[in-house]
């Protein structure tokens, strides 16, 4: 272009002209909207890193919890050897876990979040050279808990307009359970999984609007597809919108709301979710066969025959096609049943469904957040809203578009599932958030039309006609008001008590908010990585798998993603037996050392629910009791007359001690000749001496027992995290209790010396 032609420049001059007179025109309801979404992601980001406070003063980063540990580590292997490096050429097994066999991730895990952390950490070292992985991976759940909010704000919006959408958006934020799974360390499958449950309902609904051409109704669909595919990747939960949908569309074709979109976005929706679904490793082809998935294959066929009865005339042909319709259902799936094809469903959701399953199971009711949920820890969750959400079911009930019929289901089945274990509260948190801001916009609703245009309501008195003015709308929308501030903020802040709890391994995997960093937890695993090394076989509870594998760089028998259930019972055995029976146990695992954990207050007296082993140990009796057949007769480790079922043989709850609130009082024939009594009464020795000076106190601690009966014969003291603390520290610091992290050396010699032909 020759810009030194007059015609040409004059061109260029009146293009820049009109660049310069170029307004863009934002309307002041884009932009109140815009702020108010921007300050209510800054809400929810902002909430969800105040337990920043206590990682600074512990000088690092830290993930919380337990499960994160395990997402983290499959991360780090994809990041440092690359994104198909966990199932191609070989499998990834990592034998630092769940030894001997080692832990196979590839077949075991569920890679979505793990592979999205790390393309997402790929973009960003680009550009921040100096971030470790580790350090992304505590921000990330922060991230998304804001990105989700953002989306509950448009599944909102197309539900009741913007005010609806930016109110439920504001719930989520402060919502307390879902604080606790997406505030900074908590690096697991709800990160993203509610993530994707939000718009999988949103593109989903989306792909119904009769508004919208048919080829939105594909594009949403595909979009839906997709999105399903990456939550089956990504969290076990993925069964649950294949559930609420089942539900939607057999009630839609009830309620006579049958169309074409419906067969449409349904078929393209589960046919290429399903798709990316089998072609998980941890999945594969299983997953079609399972109970929950074929009747999504019943739900395609019923909807064919909508769709034949709509463009079917002929009433006959209509009834001959149902007619087929049902006795080829019933027939393919009695046939799949008998012939072995259809898989049974997992018994986690055979034990959602049905919840005093779990009963039967102590190792499914050992973790505490599989527990019925009690109507206190409810109530403490949802507060007074509970209130607003009744009458959110109530408008939608009023006014069921298919939308509402959605958010219905939604909001129902997620509160059972939420009162069957206290882990799902997190599932119903969008729910309870859009329920409840239907009911709070629908309440405000006729109020605030009075308070722009004040109408000419009257109502009947005695004497006459009597005129509603605007003080009796603001007054209305003063106490809903003060109702809402009563959950979110006052009497107590609880959302940012929620908050500012500090992450786990930082509180020292204590049940209280100490008032510094617990510095136990955090030296015994810098001990171990510098002084043992990687294929060093340390055995505790399968608790502490996860820290001693990825933070203590050792080998660990189980953790919290254990599968092998005899692995978990034979860890029990070696706890709950005397030392000779555990150390055979141990021999079978090369076992070098063995770790309990422990807590007491300052003056010696056990303290069983401050989190140590002293409070978990029954779990340890009940799992080991329930392996009872196998141990006694199969494997012969111990002979029937010793061996147990349940916590009872050890002792017994003594209602008349410890002032007359109860404790456990250990028996001496087998109670104290346990290995996990031992332990423990050991390392509580170590920190009483010089600290506790009354004598008589240690004899009560004791049973009044001597040092050299609680002493360990085969186990030495290798090194014992909390030994040094100081009782005014223990005051001061830790609300009067000790934590106390124990490591022993197993003494092979002494014992082959003692038991040459073992």
């Amino acid at each position: 272009m020759d810009i030194k032609n007059p015609i040409t420049k004059e061109r260029l001059v009146n293009g820049f002209k009109k660049l310069g007179n170029l307004r863009i025109k934002v309307d002041h309801s884009t932009i109140l909207t815009v702020s108010a979404l921007a300050l209510i992601l800054f809400i929810a980001f902002g909430v969800r890193i105040l337990p920043l406070k206590w990682e600074i003063q512990s000088g690092s980063l830290h993930l919380s919890e337990f499960d994160p540990y395990h997402q983290y580590r499959f991360t780090e292997y994809i990041v440092n050897h690359g994104f198909l490096a966990w199932i191609w050429p070989e499998p990834w097994i990592d034998y630092q876990r769940w030894y001997p066999q080692g832990a196979p991730v590839a077949t075991t895990a569920l890679p979505g979040l793990p592979l999205t952390a790390a393309f997402f950490y790929k973009i960003v070292s680009l550009f921040a050279t100096n971030l470790s992985l580790r350090d992304f991976c505590v921000v990330f759940p922060a991230i998304m808990g804001a990105l989700t909010c953002l989306a509950l704000y448009f599944l909102g919006k197309d539900i009741g307009g913007k005010k609806l959408g930016m109110f439920a958006a504001l719930l989520l934020a402060l919502s307390p359970s879902y604080i606790q799974r997406t505030s900074i360390g908590f690096f697991d499958d709800e990160t993203v999984g509610i993530f994707a449950l939000i718009l999988f309902s949103l593109f989903f609904l989306r792909s119904l609007d009769e508004d919208k051409p048919m080829s939105s109704t594909v594009k949403y669909g595909v979009a839906t597809g997709l999105v399903f595919g990456y939550f089956t990747s990504a969290w076990g939960a993925a069964l649950y919108p294949v559930g609420i949908t089942g539900i939607f569309v057999f009630v839609m074709i009830l309620l006579k709301r049958y169309s074409q979109r419906l067969l449409l976005s349904f078929s393209i929706t589960f046919g290429l979710g399903l798709l990316i679904a089998i072609n998980v490793p941890s999945l594969s082809l299983r997953y079609l066969m399972t109970f929950t998935i074929l009747p999504i294959v019943g739900l395609f066929a019923l909807l064919c025959v909508a769709e034949v009865n709509r463009v079917t005339q002929s009433t006959k042909w209509k009834l001959t096609f149902v007619v087929l319709f049902f006795i080829l259902l019933i027939t393919g799936f009695a046939l799949l049943w008998q012939l072995g094809y259809m898989q049974s469903v997992a018994g986690k959701f055979i034990s959602v469904l049905n919840p005093f399953t779990r009963e039967a199971s102590p190792l499914i009711e050992s973790v505490a957040e599989h527990r019925i949920s009690s109507w206190g820890s409810i109530y403490y969750d949802l507060g007074i809203g509970i209130i607003f959400f009744a009458t959110g079911l109530f408008f939608a009930i009023g006014n069921l578009t298919n939308r509402n019929l959605f958010l219905l289901i939604y909001g129902l089945t997620s509160l059972y599932f939420a009162c069957s274990m206290v882990r799902l509260l997190v599932l119903m948190a969008p729910a309870f958030c859009l329920l409840m801001a239907v009911g709070v916009t629908g309440l405000l609703k006729p109020f605030s039309t009075l308070l722009k245009e004040p109408p000419k309501i009257s109502v009947k008195k005695k004497l006459g006609l009597e005129y509603v003015g605007k003080e009796f709308s603001g007054i209305a929308v003063v106490l809903i008001f003060i109702i809402l501030m009563s959950t979110m903020a006052f009497p107590s802040p609880k959302v940012f008590r929620q908050a500012y709890a500090p992450i786990t391994i930082t509180a020292g995997s204590l049940s209280i908010a100490p008032n510094e960093p617990v510095a136990e937890w955090l030296n015994m695993l810098d001990w171990t990585k510098n002084n043992l090394n990687s294929k060093t076989v340390v055995c505790s509870w399968w608790d502490y798998g996860y820290w001693l594998t990825i933070l203590g760089n050792t080998t660990s028998l189980a953790d919290n993603a254990t599968i092998n259930s005899t692995q978990i019972q034979n860890i029990g055995f070696i706890f709950m037996s005397n030392e000779t029976q555990a150390l055979k146990m141990l021999k079978r695992y090369n076992a070098s050392y063995i770790l309990v954990f422990v807590t007491f207050d300052v003056n010696g007296n056990w303290i069983d629910w401050a989190g140590g082993d002293n409070g978990k140990w029954t779990w340890m009796a009940r799992i080991s009791g329930s392996g009872r057949d196998r141990l006694v007769n199969t494997e012969k480790m111990i002979d029937a007359q010793s061996m147990w079922v349940n916590e009872t043989r050890f002792g017994f709850f003594n209602t008349s001690a410890n002032n007359g609130q109860g404790a456990w009082q250990w028996n001496a024939t087998t109670g104290m000749t346990t290995v996990i009594y031992k332990l423990m009464a050991w390392g509580k020795y170590r920190w009483c001496e010089g600290k506790v000076s009354d004598p008589e106190e240690l004899q009560w601690a004791y049973n009044n027992l001597t040092a050299a009966d609680i002493k360990p014969v085969y186990f030495k003291e290798a090194y014992f995290s909390g030994v040094d603390l100081s009782a005014n520290d223990g005051k001061t610091k830790y609300g009067g209790l000790v934590p106390l992290v124990c490591l022993y050396k197993i003494d092979w010699a002494k014992y082959y010396a003692d038991y040459p032909n073992s």
